[in-house]
């Protein structure tokens, strides 16, 4: 890992609304988010906090947590009650693409990427404890997430991989020929290739120095950015390695535990053959939990699955 240097704020832009878990940048360079109301939201002029505005482009009636913009304009949203959702963002409509899983509801969808043939692929961060208790799954490190591919006429998803820890943001390659998944619980990404006699199977992409979260890909040649959620917790590698009972005891515990997010936050960018390209962290920060990121012009914008709103900090110069 590359030595980190400093993740520098310009400004902070409320919205009204707790928790915009993901941010994507559109072409217009205004920015998407989901809130903890079940709204989904459009910022503009972001790099100007006295001119910055949102609206409100839709309603899923659950959680949404990671979005995907689509070629028409459209959002692919995983929404954590709901399950993996197309959402109308001229409209409002709010469409129903995945709500089961070989009957099993399908609950804590996470992330999605729509790939040019149409193919979605998305991400179940856990299938044992709802977004609530998602602190549960990562001290019991139960392995249950999966990756699900969706057909481009629907139907029934597939899963591709399963036993994820905690199975997070998605990513394609700048070829198509792999994804980027971060698994939180094991503070890493892992790559899946799609093409060739390795398709379907995983391998360690890249080791981080936090839980990654959402992932965004910067335009076809650009790099991977990773949200860090928060920084590596030595004592939990070590409960890690326990038995399953131990953990769970202390999963239960953990459920009840107020929770404080740490005052050190982080993004990374990695290229495709896993390098790192930028590691920026600020230590005691005000803006906590940073589950995603984005590059809009000169700017990277933060969001949380915390805060009642974004935090716009200073792009690095180009490697």
């Amino acid at each position: 890992m590359d030595r980190a240097t400093a993740l520098v704020p310009l400004h902070y832009v409320a919205l009204g609304a707790r928790g915009p878990e993901d941010v994507v940048a559109d072409p217009h360079g205004r920015v998407l988010t989901g809130v903890a109301d079940g709204r989904v939201l459009r910022v503009h002029h972001l790099g100007d906090p006295h001119t910055a505005r949102t609206e409100v482009l839709a309603d899923t009636g659950g959680r949404p947590l990671g979005l995907e913009l689509l070629p028409d304009g459209d959002l692919l949203v995983c929404d954590a009650e709901r399950g993996l959702l197309r959402v109308g963002t001229q409209d409002g409509t709010v469409r129903v693409l995945v709500d089961t899983v070989a009957g099993e509801p399908l609950r804590f969808c996470s992330n999605a990427v729509a790939l040019p043939d149409g193919t979605v692929y998305f991400t179940v961060s856990t299938r044992r404890y709802p977004l609530g208790e998602w602190i549960a799954d990562i001290v019991e490190h139960t392995g249950t997430g999966r990756l699900l591919r969706l057909a481009p006429e629907g139907g029934e998803p597939v899963v591709v991989l399963d036993g994820l820890q905690f199975a997070n943001g998605l990513a394609p390659s700048a070829d198509g020929s792999f994804l980027v998944i971060a698994e939180s619980g094991s503070r890493r990404l892992t790559r899946c290739a799609l093409t060739g006699p390795r398709a379907g199977h995983a391998e360690p992409f890249a080791d981080l120095p936090g839980m990654p979260d959402n992932l965004w890909r910067e335009g076809p040649d650009g790099p991977v950015w990773v949200a860090l959620a928060g920084p590596r917790v030595p004592p939990l590698d070590l409960l890690h390695r326990t038995p399953p009972a131990v953990r769970r005891t202390a999963a239960r515990a953990a459920v009840h535990a107020p929770y404080r997010p740490s005052g050190t936050v982080g993004v990374v960018a990695v290229d495709d053959a896993g390098r790192t390209v930028h590691h920026l962290t600020r230590r005691r920060s005000g803006f906590r939990m940073v589950t995603s990121v984005c590059a809009v012009g000169d700017h990277l914008v933060l969001g949380s699955l915390r805060e009642p709103g974004v935090a716009v900090c200073a792009r690095p110069a180009v490697r």
